[in-house]
């Protein structure tokens, strides 16, 4: 149920009438009517049945089947720029459905990046600058988080560059990339750490140095208090290095759930003007689930006989996944 759940709410958009994004719940709990009085619809998830089937004779290679009901809710708003219910119900009606289809082959894979979020809008993922002679922790209290203007730089790969830039010898210019990726505690959507498989870090973008061009990007290893991991582009125009971590997840994922990225000029200023600029970061993680999800069949469920009417949709899922036991 998680699998879907977060893949439904990382990728969700409902832009009503009035062009404000709809705020939608995504929860396994049952349907909230007082949860409505806040948000414009509520989508939950639930398990229906199992299903068990043996692959080869001697039982070691098996199929789980899993069938699955998501439920979107809403209702009519009072305020006069609010959607109808009905209006509503259809787009995301229309949502889940192209969100399933789309992602059949890769339920268990979520990618987070900054799209839409802006300070202060950005928690829990963050992006900061700074100027430095060493490559600074997390931690550290010289980073200053981008403003609104400049995280909207980097929502996508469309070559508008946020830059950061230094003329102190010595001085490199950072970016930090923090993400939300795990959690200790069962409040929210977000996976265990240990069910987390693979973890792709991205990072589009060029350094600039007069020493030679270049970014280097690493990643944080929580456990050895360091930055690991480096891939090193030379190139003076835009460039994608990537990081693909497969063993020992949660070394790189912190005590609050989350994991940290860094990106500086491969050389420092000599003095003269050094820049980083970033069009785009990315972080993709694939955890263990569900390896296939599709859509049985849909239908409007609408409960008219109480006030507020709910306007309701109701989509059955089937999904599996292949274990081996030994």
């Amino acid at each position: 149920m998680s699998t879907i759940l977060r893949l439904i709410d990382n990728r969700i958009v409902i832009v009503k009438d009035n062009a404000a994004r709809a705020a939608i719940r995504c929860s396994e709990e049952n349907y909230d009517r007082e949860l409505l009085k806040d948000k414009d619809a509520q989508i939950t998830c639930s398990l229906q049945s199992n299903e068990d089937r043996r692959l080869t004779l001697n039982g070691k290679v098996r199929q789980r089947v899993t069938n699955l009901k998501v439920v979107g809710v809403c209702t009519n708003k009072e305020m006069p720029s609010a959607d109808s219910g009905r209006k509503l119900r259809d787009k995301i009606s229309e949502q889940i459905y192209a969100i399933i289809r789309e992602c059949r082959q890769t339920p268990y894979e979520t990618t987070y990046n900054f799209y839409t979020l802006g300070y202060p809008e950005g928690d829990p993922h963050k992006a900061k600058d700074a100027p430095a002679a060493t490559e600074l922790a997390p931690s550290s209290t010289t980073w200053t988080e981008l403003t609104a203007t400049n995280y909207a730089k980097i929502w996508s790969n469309d070559d508008i560059f946020h830059s950061k830039a230094t003329s102190t010898a010595g001085q490199y210019p950072q970016m930090l990339f923090r993400f939300k990726i795990g959690k200790k505690e069962n409040y929210d959507l977000q996976p265990l750490e240990t069910c987390i498989k693979q973890i792709v870090l991205t990072f589009v973008g060029y350094g600039l140095a007069a020493a030679g061009n270049g970014v280097t990007f690493q990643v944080w290893n929580d456990t050895t208090d360091a930055w690991t991991n480096p891939q090193t582009g030379t190139a003076g125009s835009k460039e994608t290095l990537t990081i693909t971590l497969t063993t020992g997840i949660t070394d790189y994922i912190d005590s609050d759930g989350y994991c940290w990225v860094l990106a500086r000029t491969t050389n420092p200023s000599a003095g003269a003007a050094t820049t980083l600029y970033c069009d785009f970061a990315q972080c993709v993680i694939q955890v263990k689930g569900l390896t296939y999800c599709d859509v049985v069949s849909y239908s409007n469920e609408d409960v008219v006989d109480v006030k507020p009417n709910l306007y309701k949709t109701t989509f059955l899922l089937r999904g599996w996944l292949i274990e081996s036991i030994t």
